[in-house]
């Protein structure tokens, strides 16, 4: 039986070691947490196949302007002299071009379908319940400018084969009949699903266990060991261990194991933040996004989770209060009804999401290494990818043709 690494314990280092292990590998997960949280805990739990608009797209740069010397804005980079930052942002900035977005969206769709069908599976597979629903997502607007923008959005998803409806706020209001809405108008997109992220993490951690995977956390990984073109050990804090293969899926930190290998993998941390309310009397019915705002919002049970920013400030865990007052006062402006007062900073949720410069995932096996795959810089859609990511990745271990195309997901694409 071949023996396979993986670096990370997220939904896309699960969701590789699920289908690595239904393949007959025995399957190691190295962590340097505990596996408790992560970015894969406390996320908005979106799985969005309505979203095919990579990050790096026109008008970003402008918006990023905008925002950036606001610390309560949806977008902020904080200043900082790095040579690692300096080239993430110009290649970001190449990338903001509109063939750019029209030779994304076709992949991305693929990879978003393909990963929602898996977590259909999932739902009627595995032996314990994670929340999956498919009712939607409403993306809800206030100002004239973002009608336009999303207008123009819903016409371009649409001619490649996105589903996607405008609405008025009375229809959006007879979708949502429990709570108060006040929007201009909103989308929305039938095709997307819910989940609550740590039952599904904390379960899968379990069932992998009971399956054979083993879990190394509080694992750090230093260094790759490799000979004629393969890796054949990591070394760790905790000693070497042999493997016949490894797949990088180590979030925000993929960047630095990369390096190690010799490889060019942009990346920086984008941090976001959530906090979730419990039994609410009157809750939403349909998962929403505040668009000026950026907010997320996700009914779970009775609960009810709010989330967002991207914070480019590194790898760093410190929690920004400014970050979360801007969630928290863009509520009422979109739910009147709803008083929502600052959380504890106790019991605010952060994560690292990985970000590529172009918006797109680096998925597929180094050239330079015939048995090592990267499977990471997901930003915002790791849950949402995970799954489909995770059998792709089992695919090319076995040396067999994936299902979807990865044109464009090449990890080796920025040199």
């Amino acid at each position: 039986m071949s023996r396979v690494a993986i670096i990370g314990g997220g939904i896309i280092g699960l969701s590789s070691a699920y289908y690595l292990n239904k393949a007959g590998f025995k399957v190691s997960i190295f962590d340097q947490g505990d596996l408790s949280d992560g970015c894969s805990f406390g996320n908005a739990g979106m799985v969005v196949p309505s979203h095919v608009v990579p990050l790096a797209s026109p008008g970003m740069i402008a918006k990023g302007i905008r925002w950036m010397f606001n610390r309560q804005s949806p977008f902020y980079v904080r200043p900082r002299l790095n040579g690692d930052l300096l080239r993430w942002g110009y290649q970001f900035y190449r990338n903001t071009t509109q063939a750019h977005v029209e030779k994304s969206i076709p992949i991305l769709k693929e990879l978003s379908l393909y990963s929602k069908e898996m977590y259909r599976q999932w739902s009627r597979d595995l032996p314990f319940k994670f929340g999956y629903e498919e009712r939607g997502l409403l993306m809800l607007y206030q100002q004239a400018e973002t009608e336009r923008e999303e207008t123009e959005t819903v016409h371009l998803v649409n001619k490649f084969g996105v589903e996607a409806h405008i609405l008025s706020l009375q229809e959006i209001q007879k979708m949502e009949p429990d709570v108060e809405v006040k929007a201009r108008g909103g989308v929305f997109y039938p095709g997307d699903s819910q989940l609550i992220p740590r039952t599904l993490m904390e379960n899968l951690i379990s069932y992998l266990q009971k399956n054979g995977v083993e879990f190394r956390t509080g694992t750090v990984v230093m260094d790759c060991l490799s000979a004629d073109g393969k890796v054949h050990a990591i070394r760790t804090n905790q000693g070497d261990f042999e493997t016949d293969g490894l797949v990088v899926a180590a979030g925000s930190w993929s960047g630095m194991l990369a390096a190690q290998l010799g490889i060019t993998l942009p990346m920086q941390a984008g941090k976001g933040y959530s906090f979730t309310i419990s039994d609410v009397e009157k809750n939403t019915r349909i998962p929403s996004i505040f668009l000026e705002a950026r907010v997320a919002v996700t009914p779970m049970g009775n609960d009810l989770r709010f989330g967002g920013t991207m914070e480019i400030a590194g790898v760093n865990h410190s929690v920004d209060m400014r970050r979360v007052k801007g969630i928290v006062d863009a509520i009422p402006n979109y739910y009147p009804e709803m008083k929502v007062g600052m959380p504890a900073v106790d019991k605010v949720w952060h994560g690292l999401r990985p970000c590529s410069p172009d918006g797109l995932p680096y998925i597929g096996r180094l050239r330079q290494y015939k048995n090592v795959i990267m499977a990471t810089g997901h930003s915002m859609m790791g849950v949402s990818l995970g799954p489909g990511t995770g059998k792709v990745v089992a695919q090319l271990m076995m040396d067999e043709s994936p299902e979807i195309s990865l044109a464009g997901f090449d990890p080796e694409r920025f040199g």
